[in-house]
């Protein structure tokens, strides 16, 4: 376990910016409570393999005590490196970027249960959009009921859902809360 060199964080930071925008700021500076130390520490990004973890300092320091080889996990597994070098966000980040998102989009009932099969979201089952969103930006999806369901990236500005016909793609897929089940193996 050791910290992100210069290159990933800037490829971590970038990547989490898509989504949360200038609250990036609130999940570096989010003080920790965690430990037996009286006052907060702070959360770190740190790298095991090829994941990214998101834990206290606390933590950090007394999993030191454990070998590279027998740890398996640290904190919250927020993403990974690809062999080709790309960074990921895995489904494990939406809890950080749901508390933080710009950007959301919110299903009607009827299509949850397509999105967490893995499609994408289309404008018939759009129930809500915040504004301002541009093609690319970072989407967190919710439920009408405010549970975060997953997140992917928009394919069609907030102006052009409203002209969109219902089978028009506006959320393209990247992650869903039924990855869980469905790749249970690997995460």
């Amino acid at each position: 376990m050791r910290p992100l060199d210069e290159n990933e964080t800037t490829v971590v930071f970038e990547k989490i910016f898509k989504f949360v925008g200038n609250n990036l700021k609130n999940i570096v500076e989010n003080p920790s409570h965690e430990g037996p130390e009286s006052d907060p520490g702070r959360y770190c990004f740190r790298l095991q393999k090829n994941r990214v973890y998101y834990a206290s300092e606390s933590l950090v320091k007394r999993a030191t005590n454990i070998s590279r080889k027998s740890l398996v996990s640290l904190g919250t597994c927020i993403g990974k490196y690809t062999h080709a070098g790309s960074f990921h966000l895995t489904i494990m980040s939406l809890n950080l970027l749901a508390a933080n998102a710009k950007h959301k989009v919110w299903l009607k009932p009827t299509s949850e249960m397509s999105f967490l099969y893995g499609n994408h979201v289309l404008k018939g089952g759009l129930g809500r959009i915040t504004d301002s969103i541009v093609p690319g930006d970072g989407v967190v999806v919710f439920s009408m009921s405010d549970v975060p369901l997953g997140f992917g990236i928009a394919a069609k500005s907030t102006q052009d859902c409203r002209k969109l016909d219902p089978n028009g793609i506006v959320v393209l897929h990247q992650a869903d809360i039924g990855e869980y089940l469905r790749d249970e193996d690997e995460l």
